[in-house]
């Protein structure tokens, strides 16, 4: 059930999604609140989980990570054993930014940064097709990335 938000914790929210570095001192100002109860509906809003946690945005080409691809893959079947360690092995991985279980044409839609196609190769066959379960893997290589947001317009 979604948390009940009011036009002030709306307002918190997209600043802090705007600049999750913003002072409390500054994210008051912004939202029309002193700094106490600006920092206490913040710490409200963390302890209800509406707030997840705080993280810097990295270029992934600066680092290291210049290759986004997306995988589909299907397992062997799709019982509770098979599918959690699946669940499991991908958690450990690195390289998988995102995992959603799918309903439709594939079980799982992996999001991978890598450093290049040969790295990307790599780790394949490494990695995801030596997963037990995993039955086969199609990948999908992006051409130009038009938009990427983490922002949640309130």
């Amino acid at each position: 059930m979604p948390h009940q938000l009011d036009r002030i914790d709306r307002r918190i929210l997209n600043a802090l999604q705007e600049d999750g570095r913003l002072q409390n001192v500054e994210l008051a100002k912004r939202v029309g609140l002193s700094p106490s109860p600006c920092l206490r509906r913040v710490r409200l809003l963390e302890e209800a989980g509406v707030i997840e946690g705080y993280v810097a945005l990295l270029d992934p080409a600066k680092v290291g990570a210049g290759l986004t691809v997306f995988a589909r893959l299907w397992l062997t079947g799709q019982d509770e054993e098979t599918v959690n360690h699946f669940i499991d092995e991908v958690k450990d991985m690195p390289q998988v930014m995102e995992c959603h279980l799918m309903a439709g044409d594939c079980d799982f839609l992996l999001r991978i940064a890598v450093a290049d196609l040969d790295a990307y190769r790599r780790f394949q066959i490494e990695h995801l097709t030596r997963i037990r379960g995993v039955q086969s893997v199609k990948t999908e290589i992006p051409m130009q990335k038009i938009k990427h947001t983490s922002k949640i317009e309130l």
